[in-house]
């Protein structure tokens, strides 16, 4: 059976770095396994950690289709639709990836979006990994839109309100029912103090805590330059730090 992983945290807790060295760890760990990463953030940046350039995403997919004229005649919307999901699909040797979007136009998107659950739910059966890029408010997660969740890995960074965020996540994901088989907490950007201080707030979260990555200048100094984080050296702080936090969980 395949493993679905989601991400999820407020913006600014590194959640898209981690969700980028998982998907180096996966390539790594598991060579020869496919790999689909999904953006599923409405601040979509993935691909840029990743290293790719996207064309086009869901979301204009979605508002294309509400468009009058936008189907070719002689084809159906299922498979007008169909056929530019394939493309928005951006393929690599190592690992796919997928850009959700977000759609501004008015109107309801209900049949656009069942569409897309349907898909994706195809799409992801063909992967060994499928890595999903969430928003803090997990609106995919919440609409079914994303197949399953096996693991849910919720980042915060070394503060208290970070903290406090992620447990309002874990919240949201009882109100609203997601299933989800195993969740847990990342502590990210780590400075020399440790997550000492911050013991009293991850135990009020009811998060088990499953990784902590320290602060690590080659993130800042990559990002400052647009490399991706896939061409991080295996000497990185943040590297091995990931690697230890995932080997407990695949």
């Amino acid at each position: 059976m395949n493993k679905h992983i989601a991400l999820a945290g407020k913006g600014g807790t590194g959640k898209t770095t981690l969700c980028a060295l998982l998907v180096r760890y996966l390539v790594g760990r598991y060579p020869g396994k496919s790999i689909l990463a999904v953006d599923a953030d409405a601040n979509a940046n993935l691909n840029e950690t990743l290293g790719l350039e996207v064309a086009e995403t869901i979301g204009t997919i979605l508002e294309d289709t509400k468009k009058p004229g936008a189907v070719p005649t002689g084809m159906t919307k299922d498979l007008f639709v169909e056929y530019r999901l394939s493309r928005a699909l951006v393929e690599t040797e190592a690992f796919d990836l997928l850009v959700m979007g977000n759609p501004q136009g008015p109107g309801c998107y209900c049949y656009p979006n069942d569409l897309l659950k349907r898909y994706l739910e195809r799409l992801s059966k063909g992967y060994d990994f499928v890595v999903v890029d969430n928003e803090a408010g997990l609106e995919h997660l919440s609409r079914k839109i994303i197949p399953r969740v096996d693991i849910l890995l919720v980042t915060s960074d070394a503060s208290y309100r970070g903290i406090r965020s992620a447990g309002r996540i874990r919240q949201i994901v009882s109100d609203v029912g997601i299933q989800v088989g195993e969740m847990g907490l990342v502590v990210t950007r780590v400075g020399e103090e440790g997550i000492e201080p911050l013991k009293g707030e991850i135990e009020a979260a009811t998060l088990p805590l499953r990784g902590v990555i320290p602060y690590d200048p080659l993130i800042v100094e990559y990002d400052l330059q647009g490399r991706p984080l896939l061409e991080l050296p295996e000497d990185s702080e943040a590297v091995k730090a990931a690697a230890r936090c995932f080997q407990q969980l695949f």
